[in-house]
């Protein structure tokens, strides 16, 4: 297997936005403070008019790659084509971080419109290994590997999710995209222990967060981005923060977008409960 190396830059651990189409006028004109954009992968590859708009921002931006497509929680390896796509993308951008999920979304040719969660066993492991290491060989570096919004649990899960991923890196020297909103979203739905779930994880482990929001359906939390950083989920980052450490973090935000200003001042938001919460763990 190929050794993962990371990109080119040193990015600072402060906070990034999801760079999206209402924006990047605005974000060409005047590039917004923060120390990095943000993309899916898969609005972006190929050489279309969307390719270069994202060379355009490149040249002023640090960007990161985030990944939907490759299904590597699926017991079939990645797409060949797809890969292929994913991978130029990756050497001809030459991103800050590289991202995926831990989820599947394709059958055969059939793609599906969703991130589909995957079972804790050691089949479902060995597969994702796999399938980690095919990209990671494929695109010459790391991967950052996110974990899921859960609305349910399967009964014969043998390891937990936190284990799953420890295990994950362990065998194919990735690292772990802490969605923070994710675990929240997760602990209502399927009762697990928000802190205990951070507090299992290696710190080296950890080497980007998410931030979003979710709505409250009747009890069910649905991981939407289409609304501000709940409360929760703030004080869960500062939960987070002290136990990593600061680590490049990203508000996303899919639906229902607000003003780039808005992403930018929940961005500095962020960093400000960062550096609170580091104050408070140099303190302890």
């Amino acid at each position: 297997m190929h050794t993962p190396s990371h990109g080119r830059e040193t990015l600072s651990p402060t906070t990034g936005i999801g760079l999206r189409a209402p924006h990047i006028d605005a974000v060409l004109a005047a590039r917004p403070p923060v120390p990095f954009l943000e993309v899916h992968a898969e609005n972006h590859m190929g050489d279309g008019r969307a390719f270069h708009t994202l060379e355009r921002v490149r040249a002023g931006n640090a960007i990161s790659i985030h990944g939907v497509g490759l299904s590597l929680g699926g017991s079939e390896r990645p797409d060949p084509e797809h890969l292929k796509r994913f991978a130029s993308l990756v050497k001809r951008i030459e991103p800050v971080l590289v991202s995926e999920h831990l989820a599947w979304c394709r059958s055969g040719d059939t793609y599906f419109n969703d991130l589909l969660p995957v079972r804790y066993d050691a089949d479902a492991l060995a597969a994702m290994v796999r399938n980690v290491g095919i990209v990671q060989d494929a695109i010459g570096r790391k991967l950052l590997i996110e974990n899921p919004s859960r609305y349910l649990a399967f009964t014969d899960d043998t390891m937990s999710e936190a284990d799953f991923l420890i295990a994950l890196c362990d065998h194919a020297g990735c690292s772990i995209l802490l969605d923070v909103n994710n675990v929240v979203v997760s602990a209502r739905n399927t009762g697990i222990d928000a802190r205990a779930y951070l507090d299992a994880l290696p710190r080296h482990l950890v080497g980007e967060m998410h931030l979003a929001g979710h709505e409250d359906d009747g009890g069910l939390l649905i991981d939407t981005h289409g609304a501000p950083v709940s409360d929760s989920v703030w004080a869960l980052y500062a939960h987070a923060i002290r136990r990593f450490g600061q680590t490049p973090t990203l508000i996303e935000r899919d639906a229902n977008i607000p003003d780039l200003a808005d992403l930018v001042a929940e961005a500095r938001h962020a960093d400000d409960i960062a550096a609170s919460a580091m104050e408070i763990a140099d303190a302890a």
